[in-house]
């Protein structure tokens, strides 16, 4: 037995029936779309009634294109779409002009340094060697989009290295950033897989100033992390300014709907290197 040849499979792969399939010749029984192979039929994958389907799909096609690329952890950038890159600031000022929008353009140019800072983070974090079983670790992970998310993917660029980006469908038309690896791009349907995906590997978060997707994103993984559903790990706040603007952490403590170690889970920082540091010396400590 030992010198014959043991297939691996006895069926024959669904690309090469769908290949079979699609030279059928034409009667009214073929053309009809009720003889479609189920798998190749988009219109039946579309029905209302194959959500749950299309759910296990979009859970499914990040998860083993990540695993074959080798992604062991990420590095996750949560921030605001409108933030501009610092050289842009100046023109996004002065196209305001002198109207109601002047001071929300003035404040936008003034956030546009933490672009230089999310993209230097990005390149720190790329720079993390693998694993011993050779899985890459902190692989910058974005939203894929404009601003803050194209900083993040644009510093792992900077040093030559892969970055991810979970884009989303939206009725405005977008497309992914450029620095996004494009093997290592997708685009979701669905915004609780694609925040499902942001977090499966995610051992570090970093979250800039940001609006209503920057809240949800980032307060869900808080939720998760308070009720235990997700082990405790580094999430950083860029600037406190902002932060403690928006939101008053303090009053929530006082009013009793969040505890005072809530606080904890997150830590304020303003640098690159001081939210690189934060994250080494949090691992470090777990070691």
């Amino acid at each position: 037995m030992t010198d014959r040849h043991i297939p691996k499979r006895v069926f024959s792969p669904a690309r090469e029936e769908a290949e079979t399939a699609s030279k059928q010749v034409s009667t009214p029984q073929t053309s009809d779309p009720a003889y479609r192979l189920a798998f190749a039929d988009p219109d039946f994958l579309l029905r209302e009634d194959l959500r749950s389907v299309r759910f296990q799909l979009e859970l499914l096609k990040p998860e083993l294109l990540l695993t074959e690329a080798g992604i062991g952890s990420t590095f996750v950038f949560y921030g605001s779409a409108r933030i501009p890159e610092p050289s842009k600031a100046a023109a996004l000022v002065e196209a305001a002009g002198d109207g109601p929008r002047a001071k929300v353009a003035a404040r936008l140019a003034e956030k546009s340094k933490y672009y230089d800072e999310a993209r230097k983070l990005a390149a720190l974090a790329s720079g993390t060697a693998p694993s011993q079983d050779g899985k890459r670790q902190f692989v910058v992970c974005s939203g894929g989009g404009p601003s803050i998310m194209e900083a993040a993917n644009r510093g792992a660029d900077d040093v030559g290295a892969e970055s991810i980006g979970l884009n989303i469908v939206l009725p405005f038309e977008q497309a992914p950033n450029p620095y996004v690896t494009p093997k290592l791009s997708f685009q979701f349907h669905y915004f609780a897989l694609r925040k499902m995906h942001f977090l499966l590997r995610a051992r570090a978060v970093a979250v800039f100033p940001g609006g209503f997707g920057t809240f949800d994103e980032t307060f869900e993984l808080l939720t998760l992390i308070q009720t235990g559903k997700v082990t405790p790990m580094p999430i950083l706040f860029y600037g406190r300014d902002f932060w403690t603007r928006v939101i008053d952490f303090d009053a929530l403590v006082e009013e009793g709907v969040i505890g005072a170690q809530d606080l904890e889970l997150f830590r304020f920082v303003e640098t690159a290197e001081e939210g690189w540091a934060a994250v080494q010396d949090y691992w470090a400590s777990r070691g």
